[in-house]
């Protein structure tokens, strides 16, 4: 029997076609991982030593986002606050959710800004950075391409200056003062965002609430490849410097 080909806009139901595909990619990928397993030797080491710390010593794999993270920003930041803004933002989402369509169904069209949000955040960042912290960090916490040997006496020398260091801002107060003022004003565009795009119907379904949710935990998702470029790029390490705490 031919399979009759569904009309532009009309609804497939999830049996069978996207379980099928589904179950088929499952065992692609149970396949891949058997074959690695058995292929790729992985020994036990010795017992722990307290005496002797493994360079690099590095996390479990599921942790080493974090632990990259903790390369760019302060560690209470990389190891407490934003994770904690990623479980807060994950339980905030049906709340904050307002678009009645696809639930129940998938439907790319109809929500690109949920999907596309999601997947830069656990694929780009996420698992990207777990990649970058299984494969490319080795002794020192160095980057070490794959191709490149991992050299235990490798040095680097960098110098990482603040933010206000760039625009010349050397005393204490004045840099925190303008280090606030560009963290605040960065938050700001999405208060700005809003006053242009407060008539729209969607910022008005949201309403004020919800929106400073949304606007503020997606810029704060924002944030962490920005800050990321910024380090690698202009070896800036901190953007605001307090008594208290460093962003």
């Amino acid at each position: 029997m031919q399979r009759k080909e569904p009309k532009k806009g009309e609804k497939l139901h999830v049996w069978p076609h996207l379980v099928r595909i589904e179950f088929l990619v499952a065992l692609v990928v149970m396949i891949i991982l058997t074959v690695w397993s058995i292929t790729i030797d992985a020994p036990l080491e010795e017992a722990a030593n307290p005496t002797k710390t493994p360079n690099p010593s590095k996390a479990p794999w599921y942790f080493l986002g974090l632990q990259e993270m903790l390369v760019y920003f302060d560690p209470w930041i990389a190891g407490v606050v934003l994770p904690v803004f990623i479980i807060v933002g994950l339980m905030v989402i049906p709340y904050v959710d307002i678009n009645p369509k696809g639930n129940g169904y998938y439907t790319f069209r109809e929500r690109k800004f949920a999907i596309l949000t999601f997947s830069w955040g656990f694929f780009i960042l996420w698992i990207a950075l777990i990649i970058i912290g299984v494969f490319l960090r080795g002794p020192g916490w160095y980057f070490f391409w794959p191709w490149q040997e991992w050299d235990p006496h490798k040095t680097v020398a960098l110098t990482n200056v603040n933010l206000s260091y760039v625009f010349g801002i050397r005393h204490y107060t004045p840099a925190a003062i303008f280090g606030g003022l560009v963290v605040f004003g960065y938050y700001y565009l999405g208060v700005l965002y809003y006053f242009l795009r407060r008539k729209s119907e969607t910022i008005q379904k949201l309403g004020v609430t919800r929106y400073a949710i949304v606007a503020f935990l997606f810029l704060t998702m924002m944030a962490l490849p920005i800050k990321i470029f910024l380090r690698l790029a202009f070896n800036i390490k901190y953007v605001w410097v307090t008594p208290w705490f460093y962003i």
